[in-house]
Order: structure tokens, then C-alpha cells, then sequence
């Protein structure tokens, strides 16, 4: 069935609905008792839907001796209810029925057993109910009342001269119904024993004490059972509400708002506007890097900062940084190196091997990058919980509490999808410059151009050996053309080495950096699916229960 709309704005529908969705929100970062609250209100409120809308069930309630059981008897114009007036005579409560026709299943929602019909003009539809005594000390009375004030469409608390200001009353009750002046009547009985101007002070006192509760503006009567004062009065009033069929719904929605009011209570103020850092998506400003001069402007990025800072120095990212840019030089050298000793470099591990890292685009198995220590753990921790406190910011306990907790739910898991993270990141270690196969092949030329030189040198050794004619050879000048060419090999091979030795350098640095980069990167998104999501989905909760509870209160 389709809920009714509470006055104008927002349907109770919707109220509702947002009510569930904020208890639901709340579960486990809010009390257990303001969560159940809520959904009891909830559950209330499709159990009620599904009754009588066309009976509304009106609670008279009140102190011992405050003459309900008389006012019910007046009202009904019967004699059901016995009188007391000093000690409880109502037990059990009992309910007066003007149209009887389908009111069964809401009286058994109501649990109440004691029913019955009575005539009266103006009133079809009304269930009056005379609960015991509030004050009664039976608690089993007591129970009663507390039981049925919760789920009646409308409340009549009768009240004496002598007990209107009772603090058990305002305390117990009133005070804590200050959402539902519109489906309460306040009835002050038994004027007849007062003087008239007794009765307007009295009256006068009476508002002014409900004021200080809450509840300005609710209706307030003043009757005499015994004399008829006040009646006609009370029972217009009783029509006015029983004839709009809307109590049921004003009541659950005043009910919802209580609620609602419950749940920001809990979370320390949690309607008021979120300020701060909260006001935007927490990982946002990670899209670029994470220095420069845009850094200090967000302070999303100031906080995330230290923290990536602290993974890279845990995950060893130095360390890696390094090596790539060793491993660029003695691939360098081996590539381009002198012929002769080149195959000795070979000999030499390679660094980013020696860890695991061949510089692939994925790496099964973990690395042999060193774990981080325990002064580095201890840095990490420190940093998540910057992340943690400083993004709780601005929110209420206990909410901050599951803000600082999520930063560091995942805190166990860093370690292994750190070390995974440096293993899958391309750091562009295994591409080879096209100059290396160039230098390469100008070393082989040298060393040909070397060998050539040498074996011309052994030959003409060999034919002076022999004492064979010496055949003649050309030169430079005064030098042989064999020395020439092995001398001059030599040394521009060494040249050639030497140069190729001082680009490899430039160029691991620049390797160095871009893999720094890279490896910042899968830092970042580390930190970012670990401790950030995490963080920004806690907020994202608690902004979404925040609009939900704002929605629940709105007018």
C-alpha cells in the first residue's frame, strides 16, 4: 500500500525509505539500539500501512488519579472503565470502538483484547483506548503503557491539577515526543475542582511547562469528566483528527523524524555540513604526480604524499631505482665493450637479475628486493594513520573511528602487493638501444682492424726469423703500417669504450628516472586500491547516511 504524504514536501514514502537506507548505513559504525530503533520504526510503519486506515487508535493516557478512566467513560458515554482515585483500577487496557467494521486486525496488532462497541455521532472510526496508570506500581502496567504510547496513531495524556507538573510525566514521556505535537492532545481533567481563574493559571502553566518540553503549539484542554466542562471541546478536537484519517501516517512520520534525530544524535551532530577536506573525493588529485607546486594546494595530496614517500622507501624503490640504471651500464658495456674483455663483464650478475626483476611487464613469483624493516613498517604504519586521522577530519565519532579503521584495514596486505607491484612494473630495462648494436659492430671492426695489424707484425717476424727476404712495407711516416694499425686499434678501441662507457651512464639515468616514475605509479595505485579506496569509500558511506538522516528531518 502506498504510504500517505505528511503535510505537504516529502512523502512518508520516501521519509522512510531514507530512514532504512541511514540505519542500514549505519550498521556497525553506529550504536546497536539507535540502528534497531529506526528500523523498528520502519517495520512499524509497513505493518501499520497494512491495517485500517480508516480507524484511528487514540491513547488516553496519565497518572494514577488523573480521571482517564472517568474521561473514558464520558467520552463513550458508558460506564467500562472502573474509577479509583487513589490506587490503579485499570489493568489492562481497553478499547472503545465507534465503527467497529474491520477494526479486528489493528486491535490485534495492538494487542488489545478488551473491545467494545458503542454509538456516537461525529466518531466513526475512533478507537479509544484507556491505558493504565504510567506511574502505576505494577511494572507490568508500566510496560503496558510504555508499549502502546510507542505505536498509537494518536496520544491524549490526561492530566490532574494537582500532578500537571509531575516530572515523571514530562520527563518520561513528554519531553522525549517533542516531534509529535501533531498527533497529541494534552487534556488538563477535573477543572471542576478548581476556582475559574485557578483553571486559567493553571492552564497558563500548563503551556508554559510543555513549552520547556517541546511541544509549543500542541493542543491543550481543559475538562471535567464529572461536569461535562471542556467536552464538547475535546470531542470536536478528537473528530477533526479521526475524520482526516491521517493521524496514522503524521504519527509514523513524527516517528521517523524522532529516529532520525536518534541517529545524528549518535554520530554526534552528523547533519551538520561536512567542511574540510571532505568536501571532495579523497583520491581525486592522484591523477598526476605527485610533486610540484599543485601538490600543497590539496590537501589530499599533502596527506597522500608521506605515505606514498613511505611504500616506495619499504618497497625498497631506491634500491630498484639503482639498479636499473647499474644494470642499463653493464648491459652497456657488454654490448659495446671491448671484444677481448667483454665476455668478462659477462661474468658479472646482473643487478636487476640478482633481484628478481627482469624489467618485464609481469613477473611471476615474488622478488629478491630485501623486506622492508622494522623501522620501515613502522613508517608505513605511521604514515596510514596520518591518512586515516587527517581524512576523518570534520567527521563525528564514531564515524572517524571507522574512517581511521579502513585506512588501515588492508595494512596486512602491503607487504606481498608491494613487492608485486615492483615486480609487474615495466621498467624498460630490457629494451636496447639500436647504438649499442652500432657501437658493437664499430668494436668488432677495431679488433679486426687490430688483428690485422698484429698478424702483419707476426708475419714479418716470422719471414726475419726465417732470414727470407724482407718483403717491403708501407707507413705512415716513419711508422709501419702494421704498427699503425695495431696501435691505433687499440687505442681507438679504448676511445670507443670509453665514450660508449659515459653515454651508458647518461642514459641509466635517464633509464633511472623514467623508472622511477613508472614505479611510483604502481606505488600510487597501491596505496590507492589499499588505503585510499578504502578511506574514500568509508567517507562516501558517511555522506550518504548524512544526506539520508538530513532527508529524514526535513520538513
Amino acid at each position: 500500500m502506498k504510504l500517505s504524504r505528511r503535510k505537504a514536501g516529502v512523502s512518508l514514502d520516501d521519509r522512510l525509505a531514507a530512514l532504512g537506507e541511514a540505519a542500514d548505513l549505519a550498521e556497525g559504525r553506529l550504536g546497536r539500539g539507535v540502528i534497531e530503533q529506526a528500523r523498528s520504526v520502519v517495520a512499524r510503519a509497513g505493518t501499520r500501512s497494512g491495517l485500517s486506515v480508516e480507524h484511528t487508535a487514540v491513547a488516553l493516557a496519565g497518572a494514577t488519579g488523573s480521571g482517564k478512566s472517568s474521561l473514558f467513560n464520558a467520552l463513550s458515554g458508558t460506564s467500562l472503565a472502573d474509577v479509583g482515585v487513589t490506587r490503579p483500577m485499570t489493568a489492562q487496557a481497553q478499547a472503545a470502538l465507534w465503527e467497529a467494521s474491520g477494526s479486528g486486525p489493528l486491535l490485534d496488532w495492538l494487542d488489545v483484547p478488551l473491545r467494545h462497541a458503542v454509538d456516537g455521532d461525529g466518531l466513526s472510526g475512533l478507537i479509544l483506548l484507556d491505558l493504565p496508570d504510567h506511574d502505576s506500581i505494577e511494572l507490568s502496567h508500566r510496560l503496558e503503557v510504555d508499549r502502546l504510547v510507542a505505536v498509537v496513531d494518536l496520544l491524549v495524556w490526561v492530566l490532574d491539577p494537582q500532578k500537571y507538573a509531575d516530572a515523571a510525566v514530562h520527563e518520561r514521556y513528554l519531553r522525549r515526543l517533542g516531534r509529535h505535537r501533531d498527533v497529541m492532545m494534552i487534556v488538563l481533567n477535573q477543572v471542576d475542582r478548581l476556582p475559574r481563574h485557578a483553571v486559567d493559571r493553571c492552564l497558563m502553566d500548563l503551556r508554559s511547562l510543555l513549552a520547556a518540553d517541546g511541544l509549543s503549539g500542541v493542543r491543550v484542554v481543559g475538562v471535567s469528566a464529572l461536569t461535562g466542562e471542556g467536552l464538547p471541546e475535546l470531542r470536536e478536537a478528537l473528530a477533526g483528527q479521526v475524520s482526516r484519517r491521517t493521524a496514522w501516517a503524521s504519527r509514523l512520520g513524527a516517528d521517523a523524524a524522532s529516529a532520525g534525530a536518534a541517529l545524528a544524535d549518535a554520530c554526534e551532530g552528523a547533519a551538520e555540513p561536512l567542511t574540510g577536506p571532505l568536501t571532495g573525493p579523497l583520491t581525486g588529485p592522484l591523477t598526476g604526480p605527485l610533486t610540484g607546486p599543485d601538490s600543497a594546494e590539496t590537501s589530499a595530496r599533502s596527506m597522500i604524499v608521506p605515505l606514498v614517500a613511505a611504500l616506495e622507501v619499504a618497497a625498497a624503490v631506491p634500491l630498484v631505482v639503482e639498479a636499473v640504471a647499474k644494470t642499463h651500464r653493464h648491459r652497456a658495456v657488454a654490448a659495446t665493450g671491448w671484444p677481448v674483455t667483454r665476455w668478462l663483464r659477462k661474468l658479472r650478475p646482473d643487478p636487476l637479475r640478482r633481484l628478481h626483476l627482469g624489467g618485464v611487464t609481469e613477473t611471476p613469483g615474488r622478488t629478491s628486493v630485501p623486506a622492508a624493516t622494522a623501522v620501515q613498517r613502522s613508517q608505513v604504519d605511521m604514515a596510514i594513520r596520518e591518512v586515516g586521522a587527517e581524512a576523518a577530519r570534520g567527521v563525528p565519532e564514531p564515524w572517524a573511528a571507522a574512517v581511521r579503521h579502513a585506512a588501515r584495514s588492508h595494512a596486512g596486505e602491503l607487504g606481498d602487493a608491494l613487492d608485486q607491484a615492483v615486480a609487474r612494473t615495466s621498467l624498460g630495462a630490457s629494451r636496447r638501444p639500436r647504438w649499442w648494436r652500432a657501437m658493437g659492430a664499430v668494436q668488432w671492426l677495431i679488433f679486426a682492424v687490430l688483428v690485422s695489424g698484429a698478424a702483419w707484425l707476426l708475419g714479418l717476424l716470422a719471414v726475419a726469423a726465417l732470414m727470407l727476404p724482407e718483403p717491403p712495407t708501407p707507413s705512415v711516416g716513419e711508422v709501419p703500417w702494421p704498427t699503425v694499425l695495431l696501435v691505433g686499434g687499440a687505442v681507438a678501441g679504448l676511445a670507443v669504450a670509453v665514450a660508449c662507457r659515459a653515454i651508458a651512464w647518461l642514459g641509466g639515468r635517464r633509464r633511472a628516472r623514467r623508472a622511477a616514475r613508472a614505479l611510483r605509479a604502481s606505488i600510487v595505485e597501491v596505496a590507492r586500491r589499499l588505503v585510499l579506496t578504502p578511506v574514500q569509500g568509508e567517507l562516501d558511506r558517511y555522506r550518504r547516511f548524512v544526506d539520508r538522516v538530513r532527508f529524514v528531518r526535513s520538513p
